[in-house]
């Protein structure tokens, strides 16, 4: 392998941008697949696969024979393991300062994502004249019952917490324009996704059914899919502050007008209040304290999150960068 130099090239292709944990096995039967795809629609390519510190290195043979359209394939190696959606951020930042290419497609290693879908992704950007974001949305889910299950109250929950809703994931195409901005988007560092939504850059979907494995098993575990969850939820911190704070709001009103009817009963009429009612108001005035505790709490979340940028791809992406080599 040979250090990335040339910083200067032809931009009329494009570069796939591939985040890799010990999945060197799939992505060395992706690119063969993509290889095929991309030669029959005469289209050039660059991949730049990021190692997310896999503590499996990739094999001696990795991709023996030629290749003629994908005319790259260049090793981003991180210096520690930071997860997918860091990856594909560092990923980004790295293409956006030293390739000037037409796009970038961004796709999983393992092959749920489709290359037949990677030329409908970029028929679509090129029908939108490269000036969105074209995301494939998933029309049928290939998982479980129990993961479904979860998903549907994780979709609902992130609705309820957020106001949005979530529908797509990584496999996505960014037209070199926009990723200049997406780079300065702090919230992409937590989630790909749902930080160019909260970003507000134009963007549209073309519907993609999601594919089997091509070799061995997911890396992701139900602790890793609940942080990515949450990351995509603490993209909206400041709206789910404020909505935390208003049901805070709402819990102390409640309990306090409990409390002031339970008090003018027993002040202002002659009604019996049973005996236990004394300590039901002793607990609404517990749950008043608490709610009040919360609000507190969540306003300064709210403004610490304002104030608060982050990490900037951009800015901050050499950090994480061990080194850049060619295959």
């Amino acid at each position: 392998m040979s250090e990335i130099t040339d910083n200067s090239r032809n931009s009329n292709f494009f570069v796939i941008l591939i985040p890799v944990f010990n999945d060197w096995n799939s992505l060395e039967v992706l690119l063969i697949h993509l290889e095929k795809v991309f030669e029959n629609e005469t289209i050039k390519a660059e991949i730049i696969a990021v190692d997310d510190a896999s503590n499996i290195a990739i094999h001696e043979n990795f991709i023996s024979f030629k290749l003629t359209a994908i005319k790259k394939i260049s090793i981003l190696e991180l210096r520690r393991n930071v997860g997918h959606q860091r990856a594909i951020a560092i990923g980004l930042a790295y293409i956006e300062e030293n390739i000037a290419c037409k796009a970038i497609i961004i796709m999983d290693g393992d092959g749920e994502d489709s290359p037949l879908d990677v030329i409908r992704l970029i028929k679509k950007c090129e029908t939108e004249q490269y000036r969105k974001v074209v995301f494939a949305r998933r029309s049928k889910r290939s998982e479980g019952f129990i993961f479904k299950l979860f998903y549907v109250i994780y979709k609902n929950l992130y609705k309820f917490l957020t106001g949005q809703e979530i529908r797509v994931g990584n496999f996505s195409i960014i037209p070199r324009k926009i990723l200049c901005r997406l780079v300065a988007v702090s919230e992409i560092w937590n989630h790909y996704a749902a930080g160019v939504l909260k970003a507000k850059v134009p963007c549209t979907d073309i519907y993609s059914q999601r594919g089997k494995r091509l070799s061995g098993k997911s890396q992701m575990n139900f602790v890793q899919l609940v942080i990515h969850g949450l990351s995509a939820i603490s993209v909206y911190a400041d709206i789910v502050g404020i909505r935390l704070l208003f049901i805070s709001c709402l819990l102390i009103v409640m309990s306090l007008i409990f409390i002031l009817v339970v008090v003018g009963i027993k002040l202002l009429t002659e009604l019996a209040i049973p005996g236990w009612t004394s300590y039901i108001v002793a607990l609404l005035f517990i749950v008043f304290m608490q709610g009040f505790m919360l609000s507190m709490i969540f306003v300064f979340v709210v403004l610490t999150g304002r104030n608060n940028l982050g990490c900037i791809p951009k800015r901050d992406y050499r950090y994480f960068v061990l080194e850049a080599k060619e295959l």
